[in-house]
């Protein structure tokens, strides 16, 4: 590891917002924002392996994101495929494995069968993990895990008495990802848009004005400095001697 900071984060999860509004400053078309954006989680990526990060989760696109005009969805799904074939060799290289979470079952067949090739090219890497929320929902998740968990209680595999918070974790896309220690949100604004909802109950979170495609290592590297200032609680109080 390169890094010095006292605390460091296992899991950071980044909401990568402002690429529409970074092209429209610029008087570009979205997707010119969104391209720009690629080269940022490029450059994330690599810093991440780089600072001995273990997972690095990215909402990429969430489920009302469907929602948004159908050329720049369908500009968005070749730009994914695009990343997902172009970024192998470089991701393989730097020993990043690859997984994705959501609904991965609404994306086009043809992006499901690139993002299964390039899981598959990385599955022995053993360094940085990059997760990627596709057709995500935090809303959706919780509905997806309650529903694998009432049929199991349908099928007698479990009883409702035996419900806990471990459990659902088991149930949810991310069950063998820890939760995130640090949320990254770009572009100034204060809320989660139903990312992690379950994951993010103790995350630390940064904000930062800067647009994504202008957040870079150095911005990573003071989200990751703001972190390392914080003594992190999980609910409790401050003991004398932590204070």
């Amino acid at each position: 590891m390169t890094h010095s900071l006292k605390n460091f984060p296992r899991h950071v999860a980044i909401i990568m917002d402002g690429n529409g509004r970074w092209a429209q400053q610029r008087k570009l078309p979205r997707i010119e924002g969104h391209r720009a954006g690629a080269e940022s989680v490029r450059q994330i990526v690599r810093a991440c392996g780089e600072l001995g990060i273990d997972y690095l989760t990215l909402y990429a696109f969430s489920v009302e994101n469907w929602d948004r005009p159908k050329a720049e969805v369908t500009a968005l799904m070749r730009l994914l495929e695009f990343y997902l074939k172009q970024e192998i060799p470089e991701l393989d290289k730097n020993n990043v494995r690859l997984a994705a979470i959501g609904r991965i079952h609404e994306l086009p067949s043809s992006a499901q069968r690139q993002l299964e090739k390039s899981i598959a090219a990385l599955q022995d890497n053993t360094g940085l993990t990059l997760v990627l929320a596709l057709s995500y929902g935090g809303r959706a998740e919780i509905v997806d895990a309650m529903r694998a968990i009432a049929g199991e209680i349908k099928a007698g595999r479990l009883d409702a008495a035996d419900i806990n918070e471990n459990v659902i974790s088991k149930h949810l896309y991310t069950q063998a990802i820890p939760d995130p220690d640090l949320l990254i949100r770009t572009s100034g604004e204060l809320r989660v848009s139903n990312f992690l909802l379950w994951q993010i109950s103790y995350a630390e979170i940064y904000v930062t004005e800067r647009l994504w495609p202008d957040f870079r290592k150095p911005q990573l590297l003071e989200a990751l400095e703001d972190y390392s200032r914080r003594h992190r609680r999980f609910g409790r109080v401050h003991t004398m001697e932590e204070a």
